[in-house]
């Protein structure tokens, strides 16, 4: 029995052994496949056009459609992502402050620009005083509206409120607008209610706004809004990435969102 334990245990060493040395090095991505979440609509609609440039320089990419905003983050710390793009940089910064994910931003990708919008006058100069300003109610999208009117020269901002600023934080308004907090889809229906208001991409577009044509006041393109791609901090220099963003910042992948969204979704390179 002796003998046959001491076989056994030396055979079943001998296993572990090799299996630990056959166990693959995470830590670096492979040079010709990757794994990319993103969420449905635009992100995924431009990704597949990045599938193709990046499939000429011999990356396959494979794309992994995810329905919330969580996971695609989650997943990626997890290491069941290599890379994702579907989310600006302050929504980032808050779920690796909240999760101690350790992830980082890479390359800008494309902007869902704000725009301050208006039935009544064509010029942010026309506003007067007293007149109501419609912004949404939640805090993301507030502080982003109230950095669009800071933008257009309405009001000054503590500078180190930054994307959690609220109405509360205004310091000053020159104008004396008074500034009305709305559910964000309803701005567009209540618009003719006010003298201007600012409203999120989408909600714009189903009220049939293009912003870069019909918004008297637009987000810039390198806005802290913008969205990006991210990856595990352990991966951020890895050849296979820099692939990656010289195919999402191709000449081809910039005509498809030019023309595919005209101007409701906008290249950030």
């Amino acid at each position: 029995m002796k003998k046959v334990f001491v076989i056994f245990s030396a055979v079943l060493f001998v296993v572990i052994i090799s299996g630990c040395g056959a166990s693959e090095d995470t830590s670096t991505l492979s040079e010709d496949t990757l794994k990319v979440g993103v969420t449905a609509g635009p992100h995924e609609e431009i990704m597949e056009v990045v599938k193709e440039v990046a499939a000429e320089d011999g990356l396959e990419i494979q794309i992994e459609v995810i329905s919330d905003y969580i996971t695609p983050n989650t997943a990626l710390a997890e290491g069941d992502l290599d890379v994702n793009s579907y989310q600006h940089k302050p929504f980032l910064d808050q779920m690796v402050e909240d999760r101690d994910l350790d992830l980082v931003e890479v390359a800008k990708t494309v902007n869902f620009p704000m725009g301050i919008y208006s039935e009544k006058i064509s010029e942010i100069s026309e506003l007067k005083e007293g007149d109501k300003v419609g912004l949404p109610n939640d805090p993301t999208n507030g502080a982003r509206a109230l950095m669009l009117f800071e933008q257009a020269g309405l009001i000054t901002l503590p500078e180190e409120v930054g994307a959690n600023a609220s109405v509360k934080d205004i310091e000053e308004n020159k104008l004396g607008l008074e500034f009305v907090e709305l559910e964000a889809a309803q701005i567009p229906k209540q618009l003719s209610e006010l003298a201007a208001a600012a409203i999120n991409t989408n909600y714009a577009m189903e009220a049939g706004y293009v912003p870069t044509e019909d918004a008297i006041v637009i987000e810039p393109k390198d806005s802290p809004w913008v969205n990006l791609i991210a990856v595990r901090s352990e991966n951020q220099d890895d050849p296979v990435i820099d692939t990656l963003i010289n195919a999402y910042h191709s000449d081809k992948v910039k005509q498809f969102i030019e023309e595919e969204f005209a101007g409701s979704v906008v290249a950030s390179w």
